[in-house]
């Protein structure tokens, strides 16, 4: 009896081992447009709520279910920014805490972007203070802001219309002065032009860029198609590195989407994507949102999933196939204890 017992306590320790090495996807049953920050061994982790501004903390994206949660802004009524609050971001920068997001009064044609500042080394702490709005001076339609430095410099990139009208949403980059403040005019640096590019009939999108550095080679990801179809699915800008990423000639796009619908392993309209390495700082992450199942759209069927990717000869990002649903994958590598 003893040694069943033993035994049994023995394979039930090897178990709980096994699963603090390993982690399933989707993350989160719900949650669209995840984003994270990594800073003094924690992941910040933010997605859209649509009616506030929530962050997580946890030391690995894998613990996300069981992450301390705290929303940190919810808009007063009647304003501006009351309403469709969407794809929240979290920066450390110049030695503050910055969140970004994309708000209206209720109109989606009134869509803005917005900062909150919090002056407090732990953004779980402190007061997050309402900054404003941040634009350029055409103050045309915007969402999906994300915030990058190359070379000293920081830049927002995001999703803006031409005019004044939903008909395409195009990635625009514009320097910045602060990290509440744009330095200058924007300047468009794609729109859809590819078949891939252009599913969702009246409108067609390119949305939720994000800037992606390797070996010092700049690149921005971006969601493309409509996410209330099955055809959403991630493109690739590329810097030639020559000039200023202000210098639209200087990019390239890749004719063919970088990762896509798998209707085999079951994961619909991957996108919305993000970045982070792991702890140790040796493996390259994707995180992103998918449906699973067609037909979800944009609703709150999209949850939250990560994979690790590698890199091809040519400096290009290999993400592979969405992985499917309760496949048991490897936690991103740890920093070794001492």
């Amino acid at each position: 009896m003893k040694k069943t017992l033993t035994l049994l306590l023995i394979l039930a320790a090897g178990i709980l081992h096994a699963q603090e090495k390993t982690f399933t996807n989707p993350l989160l049953p719900s949650g669209a447009d995840p984003f994270s920050f990594y800073k003094d061994g924690f992941y910040y982790y933010t997605h859209t709520t649509a009616t506030s501004i929530d962050i997580w903390k946890t030391r690995s994206l894998a613990d996300l279910k069981t992450a301390e949660h705290k929303t940190i802004f919810r808009p007063p009524g009647g304003t501006h920014f009351s309403k469709h609050l969407w794809a929240p971001e979290i920066h450390f920068l110049q030695g503050k805490w910055y969140a970004y997001f994309a708000a209206d009064s209720g109109k989606n044609e009134g869509h803005r972007m917005y900062v909150l500042e919090n002056a407090s080394p732990d953004p779980m702490l402190g007061e997050w203070a309402f900054k404003g709005r941040v634009a350029d001076p055409s103050d045309k339609w915007a969402i999906d802001g994300n915030l990058f430095e190359y070379k000293g410099q920081l830049y927002m990139i995001w999703s803006g219309w031409e005019g004044d009208k939903d008909a395409r949403q195009d990635i625009y980059i514009a320097k910045m002065k602060n990290p509440w403040t744009i330095d200058g005019h924007r300047v468009m640096l794609s729109k859809p032009e590819y078949e891939w590019e252009k599913s969702g009939q009246k409108v067609i999108v390119n949305e939720g860029p994000q800037a992606l550095m390797h070996k010092g080679k700049l690149m921005i990801v971006y969601s493309a198609s409509g996410c209330w179809t099955d055809h959403y699915a991630l493109g690739l800008l590329r810097f030639s590195g020559k000039g200023s990423p202000m210098d639209s000639t200087s990019w390239t796009k890749h004719p063919e989407p970088i990762f896509k619908t798998n209707t085999a392993n079951k994961v619909f309209a991957p996108g919305h994507n993000s970045f982070f390495q792991s702890p140790d700082g040796m493996e390259d992450w994707i995180l992103y949102h998918a449906n699973s199942a067609p037909g979800l759209g944009c609703g709150g069927k999209r949850s939250p999933r990560m994979q690790r990717f590698t890199w091809s000869k040519d400096g290009m990002p290999v993400f592979g196939e969405p992985v499917a649903e309760g496949v048991v994958l490897e936690r991103p590598g740890e920093k070794r204890k001492k």
